[in-house]
């Protein structure tokens, strides 16, 4: 799948133009849904609230993951600068990451996805996989168990830097611990100090579970994983609005286009996407509309002896 079979050279450069305006009204609208969030189940609180409240922050928390994944891409904004310090600081530290490490290993997955060699493999190589199998993952997903496995690794990481007085290596732990520090001053500076507590929980729980799911649908059980082609090795979901908020937000479902090129800008996807259609690119790639469908197909159970 060769761009220059589908798109001109102007179509290219309308593709892949980067916009501040739209770059940052994603960063600002993402912490703006962040704060909504937190005013409303700090004045309506009840049960029904805090799980609300818990499923949207993860919603959200993978909305800055999305954001991060775009500026390691140096996509997001026009200027290296920008996409470095508010990739990091605006949407890897609030979601314990680090943007360098982070794009460093996912440049790395487009290098050689279609491949054996691909990082990513781990994720998804052995699906379809059981529904009793899934089901044990959802479990340790929504329990935290996957969640305080991840915060052991990344605190091991920086006890060992910190030990070993590596500073460059500890610094983005010291970071993510700055800003999680700066969100529960701020929250608690507005009164509602407890609601970082959900927070916490949204991380440690849903969000891991979201994590999953889009992993499993970006790659799993897709026509062909260790062929070249995006069309093959890559999905894209057709998902409603309603699906997006919270597993796919800011266009993050528009993979197989993203693997296509991917120096556009998220924003820019969705037209992408209906090019290539218009162009029969896609007219024998398998559709799936909905990440219901996804998990339905990656869930079937492998046939006796396959």
């Amino acid at each position: 799948m060769k761009i220059k079979d589908y798109l001109s050279r102007e179509e290219v450069a309308e593709f892949t133009a980067k916009s501040d305006l739209h770059a940052w009204r994603l960063v600002l609208g993402n912490w703006l849904a962040i704060a909504a969030i937190f005013a409303l189940v700090s004045t309506y609180t009840n049960p029904l609230t805090v799980v609300l409240a818990i499923v949207l922050l993860a919603g959200r928390q993978l909305g800055l993951s999305v954001l991060m994944h775009e500026c390691g891409h140096r996509t997001l904004f026009r200027t290296p600068r920008l996409n470095d310090v508010v990739g990091q600081w605006c949407c890897a530290l609030p979601v314990m990451n680090d943007q360098p490490s982070y794009a460093r290993g996912h440049l790395e997955h487009h290098r050689q996805a279609g491949t054996r060699q691909d990082p990513d493999l781990p994720n998804y190589q052995a699906y379809p996989i059981s529904r009793e199998s899934f089901r044990r993952k959802v479990v340790r997903d929504l329990t935290g168990q996957t969640g305080i496995k991840l915060m052991a690794y990344i605190f091991r990481g920086a006890s060992g830097a910190i030990s070993h007085e590596q500073r460059d290596s500890a610094l983005p732990f010291l970071q993510q611990l700055a800003v999680q520090l700066l969100l529960f001053g701020l929250l608690w500076a507005c009164g509602i100090g407890w609601t970082y507590l959900l927070w916490a929980v949204a991380y440690l729980t849903v969000f891991m579970l979201i994590i999953r799911v889009r992993q499993v649908a970006e790659h799993a059980a897709v026509p062909n994983l260790f062929d070249p082609d995006p069309r093959m090795n890559t999905r894209t979901v057709d998902a409603p609005w309603w699906q997006r908020l919270v597993f796919a937000p800011n266009g993050v479902n528009f993979h197989m286009e993203h693997h296509f090129m991917a120096s556009v800008p998220c924003y820019r996807l969705q037209g992408l996407r209906r090019r290539l259609q218009q162009q029969g690119a896609l007219r024998d790639v398998p559709q799936f509309n909905g990440y219901g469908q996804v998990l339905r197909h990656v869930l079937a159970r492998p046939l006796a002896g396959a």
